[in-house]
């Protein structure tokens, strides 16, 4: 019988094999029937596979070199791989470059990766000294696991090129690169070590992960490092700090985020930016509180499905005599993870008409959820956040025609605060973690889909990823250096109506069960802040920026000139500040240009005795004896139009 190699006839940009539909080494046979494709290394699972392999090469120089530590798990990962080691001591970081050599030649020596089925008995017998490995062979792990979870159990030896003999082996399900000179040394790196759980699980032992990333080719690796540093540039925790826009004082605790007068201004354009356009809309604005007895998210089924993502609740309305004698028992009550119970009361507040739907309801409402310790993340993962949440109510035959608007809105939306690529990803029913029948789901589903495909974007499929509720769309935007986000998030859901018996009166003068539509647009405005604070490197275009102008005088005697000018930008609005600062014109310029502020106006004696000003912008870029009125023009319109300068 031939090999899949054989069959493909591939060189080395060909890692991998599709038998019959179903990944496989290269190495195995095939018969005549198989229908054998080759996937290459420039696709999303051959780059996989490359890094899967690079990750069991990082375990093998971490072995060889600490020959006492015990090896985890390690998958590829989106951009690298990592792998987990229980060791005595964190690595250090002399300690990955020596591992980084070490791979390097482990990676040139060109080792062969064979595939080797084995018994249960075999695995626990040749694995005796790995105890993680031992675990995943038992109940631990699961289907998602690498080293596990397929037809077999299987291990992969690396062979020795020349003579044959096994170098080093790791329980793992594969497939994997036919050896380790397809993938290039140059085009490898050690990035970082860091603690991790087992598993994942906090309940767990605590190991030593280290993170690698691999690459077809050196220059795509060289890419790939030029990206991360610009990328470290735009974090929007270093840029918060450096433009004094927001923190996260100790003393109020992880994930929470106060905002700073600078950061508020932005914000607060933001919000009401947003607010006016959702008055365009005709959505109507609600409030609810912080705060609320257990029971309603019992009702909700929130208690059920995403009690871990809450914070404690507290007991109160509790009475106890002196004596000890219970009066009264007291309630758990909780901080809102979510607003949309309280809006589904909001609805069911009176008696609603067919004539008042659709009903879109919206609320810039706070909420708090208690993420682990370890993915709180800035503002972009944090503990408590303000979403930009609307719920709408229709009926089933609004759906279609709400749900397109609803997207028309959004993606508007998003543009004008700069964002311009985008796909849709459509997040389907997951059973095990959801509620409903399985008509309801299919039709919201449907719906769905059909209004995404409406857009004409790119169509990504999340199989299993949606809320317990329902099936949701969300927009995937894209920044300034590529890197993708998700953004406003579309729900349909029939079931939460249902528990809360929400109901209309009909045109007949029937009882109907209106249908709901969970939307935010931002998902967060904290988070969304983060976004537009990265994707423009802290350089808001003038309309966000939280200071428009900054007037530099030549000397102290202009100052009472450019005073007069900044009254007439502040008469249009303009956030302009006047720089007093004893400071020498060129840092006043320099610090202007490290604040990122949109527009200096510098002026001397000769704009004041000619009513202008030298018109500088952040590119460094200048004009001189600009008169007053048109520069007040110019600045007022590249605001008003959302220029992106």
């Amino acid at each position: 019988m031939a090999t899949a190699f054989e069959k493909v006839g591939g060189d080395r940009s060909v890692v991998v094999a599709r038998i019959n539909g179903e990944l496989k080494d290269l190495s195995t046979e095939v018969s005549d029937t198989d229908i054998v494709e080759p996937v290459t290394v420039d696709s999303p699972e051959g780059l996989a596979v490359l890094r899967h392999s690079a990750a069991h090469v990082l375990a093998q120089a971490v072995q060889d070199t600490f020959p006492e530590a015990k090896l985890g798990i390690g998958p590829p990962i989106k951009d690298g791989f990592y792998y987990d080691f229980s060791v005595e001591e964190p690595f250090t970081p002399e300690d990955l470059s020596a591992l980084e050599k070490r791979m390097i030649a482990i990676l040139k020596s060109g080792q062969q990766f064979s595939r080797r089925v084995v018994t249960e008995d075999e695995a626990v017998r040749e694995l005796e000294s790995e105890p993680f490995k031992l675990r995943l062979i038992g109940s631990e792990g699961g289907a998602e696991v690498m080293e596990v979870g397929g037809s077999e159990l299987t291990i992969y030896d690396n062979l020795d090129r020349k003579t044959g003999e096994r170098c080093w082996g790791d329980l793992c399900r594969g497939p994997h690169v036919p050896d380790t000179r397809y993938i290039p040394p140059n085009a490898v790196k050690i990035m970082r070590s860091a603690a991790a759980y087992w598993l994942g699980d906090q309940d767990n032992e605590q190991l030593q992960r280290i993170y690698g990333t691999a690459w077809p080719s050196k220059d795509d690796l060289r890419a790939y490092l030029t990206f991360l540093e610009e990328a470290e540039k735009r974090d929007h925790r270093k840029l918060g700090a450096e433009l004094d826009l927001f923190s996260f004082p100790e003393d109020i605790g992880s994930g929470l985020a106060v905002f700073h007068p600078k950061g508020g201004v932005v914000r607060r354009v933001m919000e009401d930016y947003s607010r006016r356009r959702h008055e365009e809309a005709g959505y109507e604005f609600v409030n609810s509180p912080h705060i609320t007895k257990g029971a309603l998210f019992e009702k909700s089924g929130h208690l059920d499905w995403y009690a871990e993502g809450m914070y404690p609740p507290m007991k109160l309305d509790g009475e106890v005599d002196a004596d000890g004698t219970v009066r009264k028992q007291a309630q758990d009550y909780y901080l809102k993870p979510m607003n949309c119970p309280m809006h589904n009361l909001i609805f069911d507040a009176r008696g609603r008409s067919y004539r008042e739907l659709p009903l879109r309801l919206f609320e810039f409402g706070t909420v708090y959820r208690y993420e682990k310790s370890g993915v709180v993340q800035g503002l972009t993962r944090a503990r408590g956040f303000t979403q930009d949440d609307a719920h709408i109510y229709c009926t089933l035959e609004q759906m279609p025609e709400e749900l397109d608007a609803l997207l028309d809105f959004v993606l508007g939306l998003l543009r004008d605060y700069g964002l311009e690529d985008f796909y849709l990803e459509i997040s389907t029913r997951d059973p095990e973690k959801s509620v409903g029948t399985d008509e309801a789901w299919a039709e919201a589903t449907a719906i769905l889909r059909q209004a995404a495909e409406r857009q004409g974007l790119d169509l990504v499929l999340d199989e299993g990823g949606a809320a317990f509720y329902g099936p949701k769309i969300s927009v995937q935007a894209k920044d300034a250096i590529g890197r993708t986000w998700q953004m406003s998030t579309i729900q349909v859901d029939f079931n939460l109506p249902e528990r809360f018996g929400l109901e209309y009166q009909a045109a007949d003068g029937s009882r109907q069960r209106p249908v709901m539509i969970h939307r935010a647009l931002f998902g967060s405005i904290e988070r969304f802040f983060a976004v537009l604070l990265e994707h423009y490197a802290g350089a808001f275009p003038p309309w966000l920026a939280p200071v428009q102008v900054v007037a530099i005088p030549v000397t102290d005697a202009h100052i009472p000139y450019l005073e007069e000018v900044a009254a007439a930008l502040r008469a249009k609005g303009v956030r302009v500040e006047v720089d007093t600062a004893d400071d020498r014109m060129q840092k006043k310029i320099r610090n202007a240009q490290r604040a990122k502020v949109p527009y200096m106006l510098i002026a001397g004696d000769d704009d004041a005795s000619a009513g202008a000003v030298s018109f500088r912008y952040r590119d460094g870029t200048q004009k001189n004896g600009v008169l007053i009125a048109d520069a007040v023009d110019e600045i007022v319109e590249a605001i008003d139009t959302r220029a992106q300068v």
